[in-house]
């Protein structure tokens, strides 16, 4: 489900291009199919598919929780009104600052991916005074292909290397100051096969009840990661929720026969903001190059990179006119404002006659959109971002100023006290 064009159109008028724009009935949809699909899951939302506090709320007064891999979005999620409990906190660079946050707020848990981090961790609630709920991301010896982008089962910077899980544990057991609550492992991401969330899912239960086995604790919740995709083109095929749902349903219930006390987390990002959002960019110029139309658009890969620079996609989102002409297709290029041969959102689309000012729409793009995007790059900054409610049209983000630019910019001097690192750094 997408906006229609008359409301794609009345954004645009108003506020003008390019613009990201939201639908909120879409999120909330989006997430009410996947609790009625998976109702055993605990389902959080990561938010590196897209920070935007409005997007945040949205989704999380659905019922689910956030998985945050930075200070930033720590806050964010305090301002969309998450509660601390409900986050939990991942990431290969935690820096002492943001770990002494996580641990002063309570979140459900700090997700460690190195031995030092756990030392670390401990260093802090010790100084504070506190057990800390840990969750280990373990890196597993496994491998299950079907992932556009595989990120476990392989020499990675990411979690605790399986052959370490044992010293994990014993390094928590000895520690005075920490608690294992969890474990987690995330094999890729854009996963539109089932079967191979299936497959995943069944293998990381088993290392659950590995590292259950070896620890003798009882662990609060197994996060089997997430990954579902989205089709970006007639090539691919959207994710059958529903079968996954039918096959997934006995694995999971024999997970909780095993450990009933033990929930099963599901991180989703893409799958829960892409179809929500849409892309608008308008017409400046038309030209022909050497006998290929091209169409110069004020909006290309600064704001929308995963559309433009990133080849994998280029040639995949469903880019189209907004509002009806008449004529027949053209193969066109649309190219963004950069200067650099690489932005070019589009490769020969075909598309009817394309003419300055005309409304360009590029659908699915709720996550990894300006955030994932070199929107500095020839400074052009953050382009503003809508989220439509039914009738109702509000600005989540404004564009960027020229204060907001050239603020940040003012020199000053490095002398003062309040300029020096403050944190102590822990050996």
């Amino acid at each position: 489900m997408t906006l229609p064009d008359d409301i794609l159109t009345r954004v645009a008028d108003r506020v003008g291009t390019p613009a990201f724009v939201y639908d909120a009935v879409e999120l909330r949809h989006g997430v009410a199919r996947l609790k009625f699909v998976l109702p055993d899951v605990d389902f959080f939302y990561s938010l590196k598919a897209n920070p935007n506090v409005s997007v945040v709320r949205t989704l999380t007064s659905q019922g689910i929780g956030a998985e945050v891999c930075s200070l930033f979005e720590i806050e964010a999620c305090l301002a969309a009104g998450v509660a601390p409990e409900r986050i939990i906190f991942v990431g290969p660079a935690k820096s002492q600052q943001e770990i002494e946050l996580a641990i002063s707020l309570g979140l459900k848990a700090i997700v460690a991916e190195s031995l030092p981090e756990l030392k670390l961790i401990d260093t802090v609630a010790a100084r504070k005074g506190v057990c800390q709920r840990v969750a280990l991301r373990i890196n597993p010896s496994f491998h299950t292909p079907g992932a556009r982008l595989s990120m476990s089962g392989k020499a990675t910077q990411f979690g605790i290397d399986e052959t370490e899980i044992e010293a994990a544990i014993a390094l928590i057991a000895e520690a005075d100051s920490l608690r294992l609550s969890g474990l987690h492992v995330y094999m890729g991401t854009r996963i539109l096969d089932y079967q191979v969330i299936v497959e995943n899912s069944r293998d990381i239960l088993a290392l659950a009840r590995r590292v259950t086995e070896i620890s003798g604790e009882i662990l609060d919740f197994v996060d089997i990661g997430g990954g579902f995709g989205v089709a970006h083109g007639d090539h691919e095929a959207d994710l059958d929720l529903e079968r996954l749902g039918e096959v997934l349903a006995p694995v999971l219930r024999a997970a909780k026969q095993d450990a009933p006390q033990t929930s099963i987390a599901i991180e989703l990002g893409r799958y829960m903001v892409a179809r929500a959002g849409s892309f608008l960019a308008r017409v400046r110029y038309t030209k022909i190059s050497k006998g290929k139309r091209f169409a110069i658009l004020d909006g290309g890969s600064n704001c929308h990179s995963a559309a433009g620079q990133a080849a994998s996609f280029r040639r995949n989102f469903p880019i189209s006119l907004v509002g009806a002409k008449t004529g027949g297709e053209e193969p066109w290029s649309l190219a963004g404002p950069l200067c650099t041969p690489t932005d070019v959102i589009a490769h020969d689309l075909k598309i009817q006659n394309l003419e300055a000012r005309d409304l360009i729409r590029v659908d699915r793009s709720g996550a990894y959109g300006p955030t994932a995007s070199p929107v500095n790059f020839l400074s052009f900054g953050m382009p503003i971002e809508v989220m439509v409610d039914g009738t109702e049209m509000v600005v989540i983000r404004e564009r960027l100023d020229l204060a907001g630019y050239l603020g940040p910019q003012v020199p000053r001097p490095l002398e003062r006290d309040e300029d020096r690192h403050q944190l102590e750094e822990i050996a």
